[in-house]
């Protein structure tokens, strides 16, 4: 059976965008300073809950624009070893999701920094859609991210959370069709995660060549924000996103420092140091873009 062609979204028909909530407000404040932005991935309970919380806090005064705690989980298929193993660690610690919700509660009253959980759908299902969303939007988190949840399975999940103005984050790919890409985007508020390459996640050396025609493809059915992840770690990948992008997501460069750091306070010195480096690149470099209205870094 073949597919219908997709049509083209006016940003009137795309998902809601909550106007007021943190992650809107911060990608307005990024493209009126023309500025690219830094999402920040952190394995929630790596090595401990205690220890997130001082690693996400120097992460969030570095510099990160949007923080993605990982919500660890015993078969992480999309991610690479060095994410694993952070879930492995965080496993072994006690880390559970409602100790991840706590982890929120007690950020939020520090920080305002947006959080977006991160999880794979398992243990979601498992403590109940509307629970989760209740003590996740009551905790202070701004948006859910999962990674193997498909558009078309996902109807009850993204009225739950929205009634709860949690944001739905879906991610695009190099392999979703047009068709795909439309029905991504009709599903997805706050931000569209743009998967740089096939695979899984993991620091890459450079950046896929195809990755600007990509961009300008799923540009064609959405105005939210685009934010680019799998493989982005150096300051010169920053850099070039900011011509192709809303913003960068840095993950496994992120882990690593927390892998290889002695002791927690260290790792909270190791994440800041390298989160002030990438947001150097993207003030100075090429990423300073235009902030005229009509910028889709506007989220509208």
């Amino acid at each position: 059976m073949s597919e219908a062609a997709p049509s083209r979204s006016s940003p009137e028909s795309e998902s809601p965008v909550k106007l007021g909530g943190r992650i809107a407000r911060q990608f307005r404040r990024l493209a009126d300073a023309g500025e690219l932005g830094l999402v920040a991935y952190i394995t929630a309970g790596d090595p401990s809950l205690e220890a997130s919380e001082k690693i996400v806090l120097a992460a969030a005064d570095a510099g990160a624009d949007v923080i993605e705690l990982g919500v660890p989980f015993s078969d992480p298929v999309a991610d690479g070893p060095t994410i694993q193993r952070a879930s492995e660690r965080a496993l072994r610690s006690g880390t559970t999701l409602k100790g991840v919700i706590e982890l929120v509660r007690s950020l939020r009253g520090r920080t305002d920094v947006p959080f977006v959980l991160f999880s794979y759908f398992n243990p979601i299902l498992q403590m109940g859609l509307e629970k989760f969303a209740e003590a996740a939007a009551a905790a202070g988190a701004d948006g859910v991210l999962v990674t193997d949840l498909t558009p078309e399975e996902a109807t009850d999940y993204r009225a739950v959370m929205h009634r709860h103005n949690l944001d739905t984050i879906f991610l695009a790919a190099p392999t979703s069709t047009d068709a795909r890409l439309a029905k991504i985007a009709e599903f997805t508020s706050g931000f569209l995660y743009l998967i740089s390459r096939t695979g899984v996640t993991g620091a890459r050396e450079a950046l896929p060549e195809d990755l600007p025609s990509l961009a300008r493809r799923v540009r064609q059915f959405t105005k939210l924000p685009l934010a680019v992840g799998f493989g982005i770690s150096q300051p010169a990948h920053v850099s070039i996103l900011g011509g192709i992008a809303n913003a960068a997501v840095v993950g496994s460069a992120l882990v690593a420092e927390i892998d290889k750091a002695p002791t927690p306070d260290a790792a909270a010195v190791a994440v800041a140091d390298r989160i002030k480096v990438l947001k150097r690149a993207a003030r100075e470099g090429i990423s300073r873009r235009s902030a005229s209205p009509e910028s889709p870094a506007g989220g509208r």
